[in-house]
């Protein structure tokens, strides 16, 4: 019989991890705290934008028509107990007010709500991004709590999605890392990802240490390569040279490759900052500090972007902002999403309000909650409404929807056709053949 599955934590990790684990054929019982997200989940509707997400939680969920009804959700944590042989804790870890490290609160709280009704066997498998060592205090207090003794064990399988590709990342990743301390739990998720395995996914197996460092160390070499291609932008403008082409050329060097290398604003969201600094965080409570303060000058970098897109639109705006209206195209962090959680593109929009300008923000999926976090900004219906009177134009999330823009149209609606790149995917020469000025970061600044 196969293992029944429970999902702790229904944001966007947890969400998804129930819907895929569904898909791949299992029971999935999916918990959380919060009755709103349960009743919007129960009913198809995902509380993020999240592609392909939505409708594999109506072919999944109970009490759709034409549905498998191999998920359900619930908030009692009585009921997740008795149900499940394998436990997913998919709860936040967001970085700590006023600190680098991560707060490690709601995967506490998890396992403290979960272990004391383990009456049973189990298997309780951490996903969250956590800092290297909490698995093995995890594990002693699921020791100490669960009726089940011994039989109920930790394992700890760090999760790897991109956000906008989120459900191909779990049906179809390009790893599985389990860390495990018995055959047994091996096993059990041997067979839980069977159907991956058995398509030719890597199953890595390590200790503890090794499974909650891979996630830091990915995220750390992913952040210092953008920032590291960000670092080349600047040297490129004080050279005059173009840090495009300069990406090409490197990406030819198969040690270095292509993906990562485009120089822009730099990353945001919910994952890379505050990954990046818990891993420094707890690299000095480890004693092992100078091994990355690296990683102090990836994040400085990526924040200068910021800064550096500021001072590029004030001067296409003649030195001032006072008076002028500025067009803000994209709010989310990345294409594909609506996650504005430290989002450069809304960063930037916010200084530039703050200096004296009439921002207006138009996203394709963040504007709701572009809405909520910056009620003083201005939002459009569309691009071409957002660039209305506008004296530049700034490009900072790169959708397919801005790169199809005709740059007549656009034109014909601007009070200036000045246009920012901040992504560096935009058609430069169509833009200005069609009369406009544009610029991007670490490329010339040729009319």
């Amino acid at each position: 019989m196969a293992p029944r599955i429970t999902v702790i934590g229904t944001g966007y990790l947890g969400a998804t991890h129930a819907a895929c684990m569904a898909e791949l054929g299992f029971e999935v019982l999916g918990l959380d705290v919060d009755r709103d997200k349960l009743a919007a989940l129960a009913a198809g509707r995902v509380p993020m934008y999240e592609p392909g997400l939505s409708e594999l939680l109506l072919k999944h969920v109970a009490g759709h028509q034409g549905s498998t009804g191999r998920l359900r959700f619930t908030d009692s944590w009585e009921e997740v107990a008795a149900f499940g042989d394998v436990h997913f804790i998919c709860v936040n870890t967001p970085q700590r007010k006023g600190e680098f490290a991560a707060d490690m609160s709601h995967v506490d709280s998890a396992l403290e709500s979960l272990a004391p009704l383990l009456e049973r066997p189990a298997l309780v498998v951490g996903k969250s991004t956590v800092p290297v060592g909490s698995a093995n205090r995890l594990a002693e207090r699921l020791a100490a709590l669960a009726p089940a003794g011994e039989r109920a064990e930790l394992a700890w399988n760090p999760e790897f999605l991109r956000e906008g590709f989120a459900v191909g990342d779990t049906l179809r990743p390009d790893r599985l890392v389990v860390g495990v301390r018995s055959g047994s739990a091996e096993r059990l998720l041997r067979e839980v990802y069977a159907p991956l395995i058995e398509d030719g996914v890597p199953f890595v197996v390590t200790d503890f240490p090794t499974a909650e460092l891979v996630k830091a160390a990915a995220n750390s070499f992913l952040a210092t390569k953008i920032s590291f291609i960000n670092a080349m932008a600047e040297v490129c403008e004080s050279a005059g040279a173009d840090v495009v082409q300069l990406a090409k050329a490197l990406s030819y060097d198969e040690r270095i490759g292509r993906k990562f290398l485009n120089a822009g604003l730099g990353f945001g969201g919910g994952c890379l900052p505050k990954d990046i600094r818990a891993f420094m965080a707890r690299a000095g409570e480890l004693g092992a500090d100078q091994a990355l303060t690296f990683l102090r000058e990836v994040d400085s970098i990526n924040m200068r972007r910021r800064s550096r897109m500021v001072e590029l639109a004030r001067e296409q705006c003649g030195g001032g902002f006072l008076g002028r209206r500025v067009a803000v195209l994209g709010a989310a962090f990345k294409p594909n999403s609506d996650d504005i959680r430290d989002s450069p593109a809304l960063n930037v929009a916010g200084q530039i309000q703050l200096q004296g300008a009439q921002v207006t923000v138009y996203d394709p999926k963040a504007m709701d909650n572009a809405r909520k976090m910056f009620p003083s900004l201005s939002y459009a219906a569309s691009p071409l409404e957002a660039a209305e009177g506008a004296h530049v134009v700034l490009h900072l999330t790169e959708w397919q929807e801005f790169r199809e823009l005709d740059p007549a149209e656009v034109g014909a609606v601007v009070a200036e056709r000045r246009l920012v790149d901040g992504r560096n995917v935009l058609d430069g020469e169509a833009w200005r053949a069609a009369g406009w000025t544009y610029r991007a970061m670490g490329r010339p600044s040729a009319e």
